[in-house]
């Protein structure tokens, strides 16, 4: 355990970690020791001991998807009875809401649909900010790519579009692994981890912020989690322009890949790794609505800076059978009792109001 103490003293003195010191720590290292060096990074990146949080909605605007992932139980095909795409007057409904409710952002996602083109998400995107004030953080990049091939046009072309009708941020879906061997295996239709690096690089040198995701727990394998974070790592280096990372363990209720969900502890060991490996990503988000309040707040001991979102709506995790609802006084409470500030935030980061 020499070699493992070692990693962990490197990582929290702030030295870079390679791809095998990484994969060591995922595997070999004490889960509270892991915890200690985790923690002792947050610290250092945010000394302020406050735990943000945003207000947001998740707004699916389709079921409907040409994708067919095996980890996904949300999607349906064309002509399926409860395949659906949002009307205009339900949209506004629901973003009225989530106003209401004080919320600064929406997240708009939906299915790879293969009849929707271009001018509607245009059309989306201007109706949206004709009526309100908010930020649109929306359309990962597997969509993106999508909405390019079905245009003809290239990823610039539609981020540089999108974003002239309103479209502020994008969010870091459709990562799953970042590696071509996984990829192939749980969503064989879905964009390369080149591509979907394209994506974020053209988003970065447009002027936008974005997040990354990372999906676990199926079949990669521990060199393939930590090579994954690299990656993310390699592109901030040059672009800058990754706001949070969000990992996020599988969940296989209702999915054609089927299999196990992760463990706490293996979500709590990735989460710490990530903060480790990420020196400068200067957020790590808690994934409650996939691991529920009470591991979310232990979360705040391996990394974690961020709740992520009270999620006024929420539809592809809860296919796959996971219901956690954590309302926002839940949410404040379990960072109080954590012994930290909560904080409402923008998508940016920025701090709206300390509680």
């Amino acid at each position: 355990m020499g070699k493992i103490k070692a990693i962990l003293e490197k990582a929290a003195a702030g030295e870079r970690l390679s791809l095998q010191e990484g994969t060591a720590l995922l595997k070999e290292a004490d889960l509270l020791d892991l915890g200690r060096a985790s923690d002792l990074v947050r610290r250092r990146l945010h000394p302020e001991n406050r735990v943000t949080f945003i207000i947001d909605r998740n707004i699916n605007y389709t079921n409907i998807c040409a994708c067919g992932c095996r980890f996904c139980a949300f999607y349906r095909r064309p002509g399926d009875g409860d395949a659906y795409v949002l009307d205009r007057e339900t949209l506004f409904q629901k973003i009225e809401e989530t106003i209401g409710a004080g919320g600064t952002e929406l997240l708009i996602q939906g299915g790879l649909h293969p009849e929707l083109g271009l001018d509607y998400y245009l059309d989306m995107l201007r109706s949206i900010k004709e009526r309100y004030n908010i930020h649109i953080h929306s359309f990962s990049p597997p969509e993106i790519v999508h909405m390019a091939r079905k245009a003809h046009l290239s990823v610039k072309e539609v981020l540089a579009s999108l974003k002239e009708a309103g479209l502020d941020s994008l969010p870091g879906g459709g990562a799953e692994i970042l590696v071509n061997r996984v990829r192939r295996i749980i969503s064989p239709r879905k964009i390369s981890w080149e591509e979907w690096m394209e994506v974020m690089s053209t988003a970065h040198r447009l002027g936008m912020r974005t997040t990354a995701t990372m999906m676990f727990g199926h079949v990669e394998t521990p060199e393939e989690r930590v090579l994954h974070m690299v990656r993310v790592r390699e592109l901030q280096d040059r672009t800058g322009g990754f706001t949070a990372f969000i990992p996020w363990s599988f969940q296989p209720k209702n999915t054609a890949l089927g299999g196990e969900a992760a463990t706490g502890v293996d979500y709590l060991r990735t989460l710490a790794v990530s903060r480790l490996m990420l020196d400068n990503v200067p957020n790590l988000q808690a994934s409650w609505v996939t691991q529920g309040a009470k591991l979310a707040q232990v979360a705040l001991f391996f990394g974690a800076n961020d709740f992520g979102s009270t999620m006024l709506e929420e539809n592809v995790v809860r296919a796959a059978g996971v219901t956690y609802r954590v309302p926002l006084a839940e949410i404040m409470r379990c960072i109080r009792e954590a012994g930290f500030t909560p904080a409402q935030r923008d998508t940016l980061y920025r701090i709206i109001r300390e509680y």
